[in-house]
């Protein structure tokens, strides 16, 4: 079966992106065509990267990122949740991303972002990281507003429309990570052969 995993992409105290993962994770979770998961960078703490050479160089001489690693690689595709700070993508979470190569190629992203004007430069940046990586970015990213989709910017209400434009984006990173499977098992193959 088809997994996927949810990253909650802040780490910071009092984040709203908690909310807007359990509501993407809900969605995913009735759905019987795929395995989801809630990946929390929290529980994964990094250091700033730290690798002494490349992660596409071969695999990591530090713990923290082999176990990083181990974590990413057995999912087929992503749902990344980011809020947009100062214009971008957290530091963390583009930290996560940097420490791993192999783990991201062929699989398919889908983005659920929020900020004032809905994370929408957080998702330019991903987009353009993630196919650096080889990721098939899906669709049109989920984008929710901390003026309008937040009572007080901080309790997560979405609106109907949201949850129409989550499911599209769901199909799409389920259909997406079926349709890479040949890519990854031929990469697979590939690495064992080596």
């Amino acid at each position: 079966m088809i997994r996927i995993g949810i990253i909650l992409g802040s780490t910071r105290p009092n984040r709203n992106g908690p909310q807007v993962a359990q509501w993407v994770l809900d969605s995913a979770s009735r759905r019987d065509a795929a395995e989801f998961e809630l990946i929390d960078l929290r529980d994964h703490p990094l250091p700033h990267l730290d690798e002494p050479v490349p992660p596409m160089h071969g695999p990591s001489v530090h713990a923290h990122t082999r176990a990083w690693a181990a974590r990413i690689a057995p999912f087929d595709g992503f749902v990344v949740v980011t809020p947009e700070y100062n214009g971008g993508m957290p530091g963390v979470l583009k930290n996560a991303i940097d420490h791993l190569c192999a783990e991201w190629t062929n699989k398919a992203v889908g983005f659920v972002s929020y900020g004032v004007s809905g994370g929408t430069r957080a998702v330019v940046q991903l987009r353009m990281v993630c196919s650096t990586l080889g990721m098939a970015d899906v669709s049109r990213p989920v984008e929710i507003s901390l003026l309008t989709d937040f009572e007080n910017h901080t309790t997560f209400t979405p609106g109907d429309h949201h949850a129409t434009a989550l499911n599209t984006l769901l199909d799409q990173v389920v259909s997406w990570s079926a349709a890479l499977a040949p890519l990854r098992a031929a990469a697979e193959t590939t690495l064992i052969s080596s």
